[in-house]
C-alpha cells in the first residue's frame, strides 16, 4: 500500500471512529471529571523484586498527576515507598524502606509496611477460646502472639493485579488452621492513589468458620523524607480522649482510661517529643477514637514543620495503634540509601480493632463468622501547609 493510500486510510478510519463516537450520549461535566480523575493515576507495569515461596516478587507502582507514587509489593503487601512533595516542592519517601527483598526477610524486621493479618497487634498468652474450644497460637512476643504469628500476612506471596486506572489488588487466602486460626479466610485488599494525593486502603474477608480478623498496616512515616532521624519533632494529632492502659508485655489491662491530665493526651496538636520521655518504653498503645461505628472519618494528623508536610487519616475502624518505633536501634541492614534507622526514626499509625479483643468481651467484637464480610477502610491524605 503506498503512503497517499494509507493516508486516505487512516483519515477514512478516524472519521468512522468519530461518527461511532458521536453516537454516544455525552458525557456529563460530573461524568467527565470521574473520567478524568481515574485518568490522571496510573499503574505501571510491575519489575521484578526476587522470589519468595518459590514464587516471583514484583513491585508495582502507583502514580498520579501530581507526580506521587506508591510502591507495593505482593510479598506482605508492603508499601516501600509513599515519594511526596514537601512545601518546596521537593519529593522524598516518607516511609521507612528497604533497598531489597533481603531487607524486608531479616530476622527481627520490624513490619515495615507490611499488611498485618490474620491478627493485628497482640493477643494474650497466645491463646483465646470461640465457641466452647481453645485456639493456641505462636508465642512470638513474650509469650504472646504479635501480628499473626511466625508467618503472618505481612510474610507470604499475595496475587496481586491492577484493578481499574489506579488502584492494586491483592488476594491471599489463609488456610484453615494456618497459625493456629480456625477456617479459611479470604482476603482482599485494594490500594489506590487518588488524584488529591491520598492513599486509599480498602480491606475485606470472608471465612467459612467463625475466625478472629483484624487487618491493619504497618507503614512506618518519617514526613520530613528522611532530612531528620527521628519523629520526635512531628506534631501529632488523635481524635481520641481515652486509651487503652496495658501491662508491661503491652496487653492491654480492660479498662478505657481518659487520656486527659496524661502524656497519652493529643486531641490537641503537639510534638511527639514532647512527654515521650513520660510513657516507659515510648508510646505503643491503642487510642479509642472518637467516632461513630463503622463511619469513615478523619481521625488523627501529622505534620512536619521543617518540610510543610501534612498526613491526615481517616478510618471506619475503632482504634488506632500509636507506635513510635521504640525499639528501632540503628542495626537494621539492606535499608534504603543506608540510613541508620535509629530509635523513633519512625511512627505508626495502625487503624485497628483493640489489642487481645478475642480475650476481652468489653471490647468491640472482632468474631467474623461464616456469611458475613469484613470491611474496614483506611485512607493517608498528604497535602503541605
Amino acid at each position: 500500500m503506498n503512503f497517499r493510500a494509507l493516508t486516505a486510510l487512516m483519515i477514512s478510519g478516524s472519521a468512522m471512529l468519530a461518527a461511532c463516537n458521536n453516537q454516544a450520549a455525552p458525557k456529563q461535566d460530573g461524568q467527565q471529571a470521574a473520567a478524568d480523575s481515574a485518568a490522571a493515576t496510573t499503574v505501571t507495569a510491575p519489575r521484578s523484586f526476587g522470589q519468595a515461596d518459590g514464587k516471583e516478587v514484583l513491585q508495582y507502582t502507583l502514580r498520579n498527576a501530581a507526580g506521587t507514587e506508591v510502591k507495593i509489593l505482593n510479598y506482605g503487601g508492603i508499601i516501600t515507598d509513599i515519594i511526596t512533595a514537601d512545601k518546596q516542592g521537593n519529593k522524598a519517601n516518607v516511609v521507612l524502606s528497604y533497598d531489597s527483598l533481603s531487607g524486608y526477610q531479616q530476622k527481627g524486621q520490624p513490619y515495615f509496611g507490611a499488611l498485618i493479618g490474620r491478627y493485628a497487634n497482640r493477643i494474650a498468652n497466645a491463646k483465646f477460646k470461640l465457641d466452647g474450644k481453645e485456639y493456641t497460637l505462636a508465642p512470638n512476643d513474650h509469650g504472646n502472639t504479635l501480628h499473626g504469628g511466625v508467618k503472618g500476612f505481612d510474610k507470604v506471596v499475595w496475587n496481586a493485579s491492577p484493578s481499574g486506572d489506579s488502584s492494586l489488588q491483592l488476594t491471599y487466602t489463609s488456610k484453615d488452621g494456618e497459625e493456629g486460626y480456625p477456617g479459611n479466610l479470604s482476603a482482599t485488599i485494594v490500594y489506590t492513589l487518588t488524584p488529591d494525593n491520598a492513599l486509599k486502603i480498602d480491606y475485606s474477608a470472608t471465612t467459612d468458620k467463625a475466625t478472629p480478623v483484624n487487618l491493619t498496616n504497618h507503614a512506618y512515616f518519617n514526613l520530613s523524607g528522611g532530612n531528620d532521624s527521628t519523629i520526635l519533632g512531628q506534631e501529632l494529632y488523635l481524635k481520641a480522649s481515652r486509651y487503652t492502659p496495658v501491662n508491661d508485655k503491652l496487653i492491654p489491662l480492660g479498662q478505657l482510661q481518659p487520656v486527659k491530665g496524661t502524656p497519652m493526651d493529643f486531641t490537641t496538636a503537639k510534638k511527639v517529643g514532647n512527654d515521650i520521655a513520660k510513657v516507659k518504653g515510648g508510646f505503643d498503645h491503642n487510642w479509642v477514637l472518637d467516632k461513630t461505628a463503622g463511619q469513615l472519618e478523619t481521625v488523627a494528623s501529622l505534620y512536619d514543620p521543617s518540610s510543610g508536610r501534612f498526613m491526615e487519616v481517616s478510618t471506619t475502624e475503632p482504634g488506632i495503634q500509636f507506635y513510635s518505633g521504640n525499639f528501632l536501634d540503628g542495626s537494621l541492614t539492606n535499608t534504603a540509601g543506608s540510613k541508620k534507622y535509629v530509635q523513633h526514626a519512625g511512627l505508626c499509625l495502625e487503624a485497628q480493632h483493640f489489642p487481645d479483643s478475642p480475650n476481652q468481651s468489653s471490647f468491640p467484637n472482632v468474631i467474623l463468622k461464616p456469611g458475613e464480610t469484613y470491611k474496614q477502610t483506611t485512607i493517608y491524605r498528604f497535602s503541605t501547609k
